[in-house]
Order: C-alpha cells, then sequence, then structure tokens
C-alpha cells in the first residue's frame, strides 16, 4: 500500500513538472530523454548480443547432446546382447 501511495504521488510531481503552470520542466525533460535514447539504445544492443550468443552456445551445447545420445542408444543393444 505504501509503495502504490509513493508511486502516485511521484507521478503527480512528474505532471505538475512538466506543465506550463508548474515548475516549466518540459523542455529539460525532453532534453534529457533525447539525451538518453542512444545510451539506452547501446544497451539494448548489448543485451541482445549477449542473448544471441548464449543462444548459439545453447544449441551447441543441444546437439552435442543429442549425438551422445545416439551414440549411447547403438551402442546399449550391442551390450543387452554380449557383444563388444
Amino acid at each position: 500500500m505504501t509503495a502504490l501511495i509513493i508511486g502516485l504521488l511521484l507521478i503527480a510531481f512528474t505532471v505538475f513538472s512538466v506543465l506550463p503552470m508548474g515548475l516549466n520542466w518540459g523542455k529539460e525533460v525532453l532534453l534529457v530523454l533525447k539525451g538518453g535514447i542512444p545510451i539506452l539504445a547501446v544497451f539494448i544492443g548489448l543485451i541482445a548480443v549477449f542473448i544471441g550468443i548464449a543462444d548459439i552456445k545453447d544449441k551447441i551445447e543441444s546437439k552435442k547432446e543429442e549425438q551422445e545420445e545416439t551414440t549411447e542408444d547403438t551402442a546399449a543393444p550391442k551390450e543387452e546382447k554380449g557383444e563388444t
């Protein structure tokens, strides 16, 4: 409940500070947003690259596991029959 009240107060302050009859910080807020967009884009790009690399590693690992399972499956019947 406290978090909800604090959140509503912060939203109200934000709206008040951007309005012309309030603190009139609208131009400064837009300036910060414009400057923050390239930084945000870099961070999102880095995260996407890391996720892509991890996905490729997972695919390679799953292929290795599948190959190990197929070799174990083909070797198991020989052992059951007593053949080596």
